[in-house]
């Protein structure tokens, strides 16, 4: 379970102050899946940054009773000095994973060959997110952050990544923010609508999506 406990986040823009969360006590339960919607610069992304750790509150406190990913894909945490294969050695000792277990994973999926073994700062773009998604799906996790599932690579490879997070799907939560209605109702079984400081979690994803649109309108 993640819960958010009186938590406040606001950003100064040019001309005002733009209000994530306001006073916001939300609960996350656990063997839900939930999407987030949300207008754009509604804040969906932070929010999911919030929950991850990696960004804090400006007040409030936010627990995590859950072992929970890193946003899916997200590969801004690798230390680009180090090769593919220390960054995924440092990865697994954190979350208590078995190190050959972790590589020989990352290395028949991830498809990176020979790179896995050169530091990540001479990765593409495109090589470090087969490797964050590779290393996202290495390691068991009770509850997945998505911010956005995106094209990692050509046909057949998204395909396969598809294919490893629906089995991921089996026995783990997902949190994901989204603006595909088809990938929330693929992989999820409820949504939130953030907005005016709030989030709103409701029953089923048609109620979700009916309060989105009057939001919207």
């Amino acid at each position: 379970m993640i819960e958010f406990l009186g938590v406040s986040k606001s950003y100064r823009t040019r001309t005002s102050e733009k209000v994530i969360l306001r006073d916001a006590d939300i609960c996350f339960p656990r063997g839900r899946s939930i999407g987030i919607l949300g207008l754009n610069g509604a804040g969906k992304s932070t929010l999911l940054r919030m929950i991850a750790g990696a960004e804090a509150p400006d007040r409030g406190r936010i627990v995590r009773r859950v072992r929970l990913s890193w946003p899916l894909g997200f590969a801004g945490g690798f230390n680009g000095s180090l090769t593919g294969a220390e960054n995924l050695r440092f990865i697994s000792r954190i979350y208590g994973a078995d190190l050959e277990t972790v590589e020989d994973f990352v290395a028949d999926f991830s498809e990176l060959g020979s790179y896995l073994h050169m530091p990540v700062r001479t990765y593409s773009s495109g090589m470090k997110a087969r490797l964050a998604f590779a290393l996202s799906m290495a390691i068991d996790f009770d509850c997945y952050l998505v911010d956005e599932i995106t094209g990692v690579g050509d046909q057949r490879f998204q395909s396969k990544c598809r294919q490893a997070f629906l089995e991921r799907r089996n026995h783990s939560d997902v949190i994901m923010v989204s603006h595909s209605m088809r990938n929330i109702r693929e992989h999820c079984d409820t949504a939130a609508v953030l907005g005016g400081g709030q989030l709103a979690i409701y029953d089923s994803i048609d109620e979700a999506l009916s309060a989105y649109e009057e939001l919207a309108a």
